[in-house]
């Protein structure tokens, strides 16, 4: 009984962690400026039409959720962030849709088995620290017969290099935890759901990002915005010199992915992958 309330409370701290490190920096800049599309790319892939009852899981600001509504779906948008789930609200009456927005964690989702048609996550669900219980989870609230969609970060991609350069710096993972980017290869994807699923497509793609002028554009950016690199220079604010190798480090990462001597054009991977929930 001792171990089962130790892994809970494990558990427990380890969502808050999550919770906190998603709180930093400004999300909703990063996912209006730098990935406002990547959402309605998902939303198109499931195909999403007027009257679909449709769950975007750590749908953060809602980049698919909205797109979702705008499409006539009847949309929850869940995220373990209030402060998100907050900026969400906001963007969503800025856009003139009503959606339902709750507080949730991925890997316990609080529906009811096939509750939607569509199951939909865009860079989200990758960060659920456990990846067969979230997507167990994403199967169990699926009708079947329903569409599961998503759109994950490759470990080959930048931002699948990115976490690679800041693990180092970061405070170590808890055991059993897996790799955010592990969502971005298809076979890890088809391992996870097994055959729960057919109908699937996957496509790796880019999305091109240009609006970093240099290297070092994009890395201040990231170092002021984005929650998991907010925290990484944290944990080592009190290393100057280790600091100093990580603002390198990320520099000299987007420096490698340049494409375009006149700015910082980069083109980001990710897997989109699109399936259906086995009837029966």
């Amino acid at each position: 009984m001792s171990n089962l309330i130790s892994a809970a409370e494990t558990d427990r701290a380890l969502k808050t962690r999550h919770r906190a490190m998603w709180a930093l920096g400004d999300y909703p800049a990063v996912a209006s400026e730098i990935i406002p599309d990547l959402g309605t790319t998902l939303v198109q892939a499931c195909d999403v039409r007027p009257g679909d009852r449709v769950l975007d899981i750590a749908a953060g600001t809602g980049n698919a959720a909205i797109p979702a509504a705008l499409a006539g779906a009847k949309v929850v948008a869940c995220d373990l962030t209030p402060e998100l789930l907050e900026a969400g609200r906001r963007s969503s009456a800025e856009h003139g849709v009503e959606l339902e927005w709750r507080q949730a964690d991925a890997e316990a989702l609080p529906f009811a088995n096939g509750e939607f048609d569509t199951v939909l996550s865009c860079v989200g669900i990758m960060f659920a620290p456990h990846h067969q219980a979230a997507a167990d989870e994403m199967l169990r609230v699926c009708r079947p017969g329903g569409t599961i969609g998503l759109l994950n970060w490759t470990p080959e991609g930048f931002i699948g290099q990115m976490f690679a350069a800041m693990k180092p710096y970061a405070s170590p993972p808890p055991p059993g935890t897996q790799p955010p980017p592990l969502w971005g290869r298809p076979e890890h994807v088809r391992a996870l759901f097994g055959d729960q699923i057919t109908d699937v497509t996957a496509d790796r793609r880019t999305v091109r990002i240009d609006r970093f002028m240099t290297p070092e554009a994009f890395r201040d950016y990231f170092k002021s915005n984005y929650g998991p690199t907010v925290a990484a220079y944290r944990a080592i604010a009190n290393d100057p010199d280790r600091v100093t190798a990580l603002d390198h480090d990320l520099a000299a990462l987007a420096h490698r992915h340049t494409q375009d001597t006149g700015t910082t054009s980069m083109a980001w991977e990710y897997l989109l992958l699109t399936a259906r929930k086995a009837e029966g």
